[in-house]
């Protein structure tokens, strides 16, 4: 895989959502138009920066349910986003040191970064993939895929995040199902979702025009929507819910569903 030639595909005068959220978290990996895009969207949504730290720690503490409760070993984490403290692999293998990762992104600044995702305990194995959610064929026929992962066994597929950027013209219900179709039985799914439900009919008007500006189509889902993705699985307690208040292990304070507006859940593939 030729990570440096990676660079040359950058286009920074668009804004990319992998590195727009790079930015939320404090990253250096962006450009003029993430950092446009995401100012533009913040205006909407002050508390946007809560909402990435929150789907962040959710992803950690769900990586480790599946990791030490379920003892999942095999993980397919799609939208990976730029490399950051607590990559699914460095969560997964501190627990299961055999664990076997694929990443999958579509932005070439992703891929640039990648080689720090492929630092695996030498027991296990990471991969990457450059390629589009849009197209889940190009994903599940990747040879890295089939070389990384043995679809015979359970698989962990991760959706953080990134659900919100296929609108309803995209069909995301129909790209899950064929994700899911494609797991074996014991497999679990875990997704995150942004969403309206905390939202005025001002305020979602507000948050609509703001994403229309910010140049990266955005779609929120009420809970009613997103629980449609968990159709024929069988959701782990505590079901669908705020980031926040899944399995929390931080009893301290923490942001209002609100300020989050985050949604959450995790199911088992029958």
């Amino acid at each position: 895989m030729d990570f440096e030639a990676a660079a040359d595909r950058v286009d920074v005068t668009k804004p990319h959502p992998a590195r727009r959220y790079d930015y939320w978290l404090g990253g250096s990996a962006n450009f003029e138009a993430d950092r446009r895009s995401a100012d533009a969207v913040s205006v909407a949504f002050p508390s946007i920066h809560c909402s990435v730290l929150a789907n962040r720690k959710f992803l950690r503490r769900a990586v480790h349910y599946l990791a030490s409760t379920v003892g999942i070993e095999q993980y397919l984490d799609i939208g990976t986003g730029l490399p950051t403290a607590g990559n699914v692999h460095e969560l997964a293998q501190a627990v299961v040191p055999q664990s076997r990762i694929v990443y999958v992104d579509n932005d070439p600044i992703v891929l640039y970064h990648a080689r720090e995702l492929l630092d695996s305990d030498p027991s296990g194995a990471t991969a990457y993939i450059d390629a589009d959610l849009r197209d889940p064929a190009s994903i599940l026929d990747n040879p890295a895929l089939v070389d990384t992962l043995d679809l015979e066994q359970p698989v962990a597929l991760i959706l953080c995040a990134v659900l919100h950027f296929i609108t309803d013209e995209m069909d995301p219900y129909a790209i899950v199902r064929r994700l899911c179709d494609a797991l074996p039985s014991g497999s679990y799914v875990t997704l995150t979702h942004a969403t309206n439900d905390h939202l005025s009919v001002e305020d979602l008007q507000a948050t609509v025009e703001a994403n229309e500006r910010s140049g990266v189509p955005f779609q929120t889902r009420s809970t009613a929507e997103f629980t449609r993705f968990f159709d024929d699985l069988e959701m782990v307690p505590p079901g669908i819910t705020s980031v926040i208040d899944w399995r929390p292990t931080e009893w301290r304070a923490h942001p209002r569903r609100e300020a989050v507006s985050m949604l959450c859940g995790m199911a088992r593939v029958p």
